[in-house]
């Protein structure tokens, strides 16, 4: 159905087909579901999915660009969607852990990052742990800490604060009926997409309806919810909690992209992360909201392939 949003390219598939899938087992025995893009041999830059998201929430510029550029690019699932086992690690900065393992067996040294919404808070967490291996991160509409002397005031995630209890309670519950919720909606996947889109500020809607965004977003997410889908409930519990580090401790360059019109993560949030990191730049998006950051996915790797260490690896 959602294939044929895209034309096929030259080497055969599509641009929703990464070059390379498979699942990972860490040292623990739990599993961890890998997507590769672009050069095999090329720098590697890790893309850290968004809340919800799967290994396959790539847009397909990025995909573009990292062919165009000869970048290793690759998309990881985090516990409790796709091929990931369903695990609550105690902080965000627990999960560095997961992607340090990863990154050995794939046989990767030094790494970029770029993180997606939910998934910002998992970039800084592996700047701060992974700091001597990390050259640097991008994050677009990332998440701000919600509690805790680093903390974002305001925001809708203060709802999630006020219901950290029952989201810790019953977050295995919550995480089934997620999935059940997804899952009845899948045969009419597309019109939910069309309908979620129509609420987006118009600079996000210009973006997220293009046929090749819609292809993406669809294949991502009724492939790594097929069978789970407990990583977002998992993601608002660790974000209600203390990170595990203070993102004044990040010595790894970090870059932000943030729409001005994000009605889910408010501009003062990523005014206020920047401020904290002491090496950091903010890049506002006018017009934009949540998703806009997405069609700048060339400028990102060009920005984090600048700072690359000359001649290094």
């Amino acid at each position: 159905m959602f294939a044929t949003f895209l034309k096929p390219e030259a080497g055969g598939g599509s641009a929703l087909t990464p070059g390379r899938e498979r699942r990972l087992r860490l040292a623990d025995g739990r599993a961890v579901g890998v997507a590769e893009y672009g050069d095999p041999s090329g720098r590697p830059i890790l893309w850290f999915h968004g809340t919800p998201g799967g290994r396959r929430q790539v847009p397909p510029a990025a995909v573009a660009a990292a062919r165009a550029r000869g970048i290793r690019l690759i998309g990881i699932e985090r516990p409790g969607i796709g091929d990931s086992t369903p695990h609550l690690h105690r902080s965000v900065l627990e999960w560095a852990d997961d992607v340090n393992d990863v990154v050995d067996q794939l046989g990767i040294g030094n790494f970029a990052l770029v993180g997606l919404s939910g998934g910002g808070p998992y970039v800084l967490g592996c700047a701060h742990r992974l700091a001597g291996r990390v050259v640097g991160g991008a994050i677009l509409g990332g998440v701000a800490p919600a509690v805790g002397a680093d903390a974002a005031p305001g925001g809708p995630m203060r709802l999630a604060v006020n219901l950290r209890p029952v989201l810790h309670a019953l977050r295995e519950p919550l995480g089934v009926a997620v999935w059940a919720s997804a899952f009845a909606l899948r045969p009419i996947a597309s019109a939910v997409f069309d309908f979620v889109i129509g609420t987006m500020p118009p600079g996000d809607r210009a973006v997220m309806r293009r046929p090749e965004m819609k292809a993406m977003f669809l294949d991502d997410m009724l492939r790594a919810g097929q069978h789970q889908l407990r990583a977002p409930v998992y993601d608002l519990v660790l974000f209600t909690r203390e990170w595990g580090f203070s993102v004044r401790d990040v010595r790894v360059p970090i870059r932000f992209w943030h729409g001005d019109a994000d009605p889910l993560v408010p501009l003062e949030h990523a005014h206020h992360l920047a401020g904290l990191v002491p090496d950091a730049e903010l890049r506002v998006r006018p017009g934009e909201g949540h998703m806009g950051n997405l069609d700048a996915a060339e400028e990102i790797l060009d920005t984090l392939l600048g700072l690359w260490p000359r001649g290094g690896p």
